[in-house]
C-alpha cells in the first residue's frame, strides 16, 4: 500500500408511496427517463433533442402571461436585462438584491456584480468583482451580504460584502477551478455560513472533457480532493492527451489524481478540508472552514426547512469523460453531519454498476476500495439532466404549501452532458420532503423546454428560488438564454430575468 500525496497545490429511504394523482404527476416528470430506459436501442439510434439545442432569439421576449402557475397564484417580472444572474437575497429593508455570476460555462467572462433591484426595476450596483467568477448565490445575514465566488481562475472564496460595497474574503483557497464551483451560501440559525463545494470532475477522473470545459490547460495539476482519507481500487482510464500537440498521444489517469497520473489498488489518497463534493461551513467573520458532509457531486442549492433541518440539491452525473455515467437523476438530500453521500461510486444510494451503465458500454467500476459509509437514499429524485439547483422552503400561509421545497430547474445541457430525447427541466417544481413527491409549479404554456425553443416569453433557465423575508412571495432567478451547440454552451448576455410569484389575496 502506498499513500498518494495530492498533486494539486492550488491555494487551493425510500420515500413513502404517493397518492395516485401524485404518482401520475411524478411519472410525467420522469417521462424522458422512462422513454430512454424502455428502449436503449431506440435511444442509441435517435439524436439528442435538448432544450438548448435550438437557435437563440435575437432578443428575449418576456411575458408573464406565457408562464402557467397554479390557480390562485400570479407571476410578474421584477427586473430584466441581467447578465448570468445566479441568486437573490434581501437586504435589511427587504429589497431584493441579485448577483450576476461574471462567468458562464462556454468560457464567457463578464464582471460579477451584486445589484439592488429598486421598486421600478432599475438596478443599483452595490459591489463588483474580478475575473474569478462565477458568483454562485448570495445571502444577507446580520447586516452583510455573503457571496460564493466560484473561483474558476484562482480558486473559490466566500466573500463578505457591506452595503457600501466593501468586500472581504472570509474563506480563500477553495478547490473550485474545475467543472463545478463554490456554491450557496446560506446562514444557519447557529450563526454559521453554510456553502457547497462542487467536484473538479464529472465522476472522479480527470479527462479530455475537462479540457473542453477550459480548466485543464489552465490547471493541469488540479484534481478532486477527498474530505477524508480514501483507499483506491486502482482503476485507471486511458484517454487522448489534450495537453500535447501530438494527436496520437495518450494519457492514463486514476481517481483523485492529476491528469496523466496512474494509480494502483491500495493507494491511499489523504483527505483534507477544504475538499471537493462537500458542504462546509464557516464563521461570519472568517476562519478555517469546517466539514458538514461530503460525497456529493455538485451541491448547488442549500436551504433550511422550517424545522431547522439542512437540505441540499445535488446535480447528477453526466454521460461524458473517461468515466461516463448514464441516466442518473438529480437529488434532494437531507444533510446529516459527518456523512458521505456516495460520489463517485453511487447514485442515490445505488452502485453505479447498476445505476449508471451507458447503453452499449461497460458499467462504471468502483473507484474506491470500500465506501466510507453505507450510501444513503435521497429525499427526492428529480428528472435526469434537469439541473435542479437553488431552492427554498415555504414557511408562510400567505403563500401556502408550508414546508414544501420550491426548486429552480436550470434545464438540460444536452448534448454535452448527455443525450435527451426531449427537453428536461426549465421550470420551477415543488417537493413534499416527507413523501418524496415532485410536482410542477411554474412551467411554460407554449410547451416543454425554454421559451427560446418552445416559443413565447416565458421561462428560460431558472437557477434559483428564494422567498422574501415575510414568506409571501417567491422570487425566481432566471439565468437567461443559453443554447447548446457542438462547441458547447452559448450563453447570451443581458437576457436574465428576476420573476416574482405571489398568491392572490382572497376577499
Amino acid at each position: 500500500m502506498r499513500t498518494l500525496v495530492p498533486h494539486s497545490s492550488h491555494p487551493d429511504f425510500a420515500p413513502r408511496r404517493a397518492p395516485a394523482r401524485s404518482r401520475a404527476l411524478r411519472a410525467a416528470l420522469f417521462a424522458p427517463l422512462v422513454l430512454a430506459v424502455a428502449g436503449a436501442g431506440c435511444y442509441s439510434m435517435r439524436g439528442s433533442s435538448g432544450g438548448g439545442e435550438t437557435k437563440a432569439p435575437e432578443t428575449r421576449e418576456v411575458k408573464p402571461s406565457d408562464v402557467a402557475v397554479p390557480a390562485g397564484y400570479t407571476i410578474e417580472v421584477v427586473a430584466t436585462g441581467l447578465t448570468f444572474p445566479s441568486g437573490v437575497t434581501f437586504d435589511a429593508s427587504g429589497r431584493p438584491c441579485v448577483v450576476e455570476a461574471g462567468y458562464s460555462y462556454g468560457e464567457v467572462w463578464t464582471t460579477p456584480r451584486l445589484l439592488r433591484v429598486e421598486s421600478d426595476g432599475t438596478l443599483t450596483p452595490i459591489a463588483s468583482g474580478t475575473t474569478n467568477g462565477p458568483w454562485n448565490g448570495v445571502t444577507f445575514h446580520d447586516g452583510a451580504f455573503y457571496v460564493a465566488e466560484g473561483g474558476e481562475r484562482e480558486g473559490g472564496r466566500i466573500l463578505r460584502m457591506t452595503e457600501d460595497g466593501r468586500i472581504d474574503a472570509i474563506v480563500e483557497g477553495l478547490p473550485s477551478v474545475g467543472d463545478h464551483h463554490t456554491n450557496g451560501p446560506i446562514a444557519g440559525a447557529d450563526g454559521w455560513i453554510y456553502f457547497g463545494q462542487g467536484t473538479a470532475t464529472n465522476a472522479g477522473v480527470v479527462g479530455e472533457d475537462n479540457a473542453r470545459f477550459g480548466w485543464l490547460p489552465r490547471h493541469p495539476e488540479f484534481h478532486d480532493v477527498p474530505c477524508e482519507d480514501v483507499t483506491l481500487a486502482g482503476e485507471n482510464y486511458e484517454s487522448g492527451n489534450p495537453l500535447t500537440p501530438e494527436e496520437k498521444d495518450k494519457a492514463t489517469t486514476g481517481a483523485f489524481s492529476a491528469f496523466g497520473t496512474a494509480t494502483a489498488r491500495g493507494d491511499v489518497v489523504p483527505g483534507r478540508v477544504p475538499c471537493n463534493g462537500a458542504i462546509l461551513r464557516v464563521r461570519p467573520d472568517g476562519g478555517a472552514p469546517e466539514l458538514v458532509a461530503w460525497g456529493f457531486r455538485n451541491p448547488f442549492g442549500l436551504a433550511f426547512s422550517p424545522d431547522g433541518q439542512l437540505y441540499a440539491t445535488d446535480n447528477g452525473y453526466d454521460e461524458r469523460g473517461s468515466r461516463p455515467v448514464w441516466g442518473t437523476a438529480d437529488f434532494l438530500w437531507k444533510v446529516e453531519r459527518g456523512r458521505w453521500y456516495g460520489w463517485p461510486d453511487f447514485s442515490g444510494g445505488v452502485p453505479l454498476a447498476r445505476a449508471g451503465k451507458p447503453p452499449g458500454e461497460d458499467a462504471p467500476k468502483f473507484l474506491l476500495a470500500a465506501p466510507p459509509n453505507e450510501a444513503p437514499r435521497p429525499v427526492a429524485r428529480f428528472a435526469v439532466h434537469s439541473s435542479s439547483d437553488g431552492f427554498d422552503f415555504s414557511r408562510s400561509e400567505a403563500f401556502g404549501h408550508v414546508g414544501k421545497a420550491f426548486v429552480a430547474q436550470f434545464g438540460d445541457m444536452a448534448p454535452g452532458a448527455g443525450k435527451v430525447l426531449t427537453p428536461v427541466g426549465f421550470r420551477v417544481v415543488y417537493v413534499d420532503t416527507f413523501a418524496g413527491v415532485v410536482e410542477d409549479f411554474a412551467v411554460n404554456k407554449a410547451g416543454n423546454g425554454p421559451a427560446s425553443r418552445a416559443g413565447g416569453g416565458g421561462l428560460e433557465r431558472p437557477v434559483a428560488a428564494r422567498f422574501d423575508p415575510d414568506g409571501a412571495s417567491l422570487y425566481v432567478v432566471d439565468f437567461g438564454v443559453m443554447t447548446m451547440s457542438n462547441r458547447g454552451p452559448e450563453p447570451k448576455e443581458k437576457t436574465g430575468v428576476l420573476w416574482r410569484i405571489t398568491r392572490e389575496r382572497r376577499p
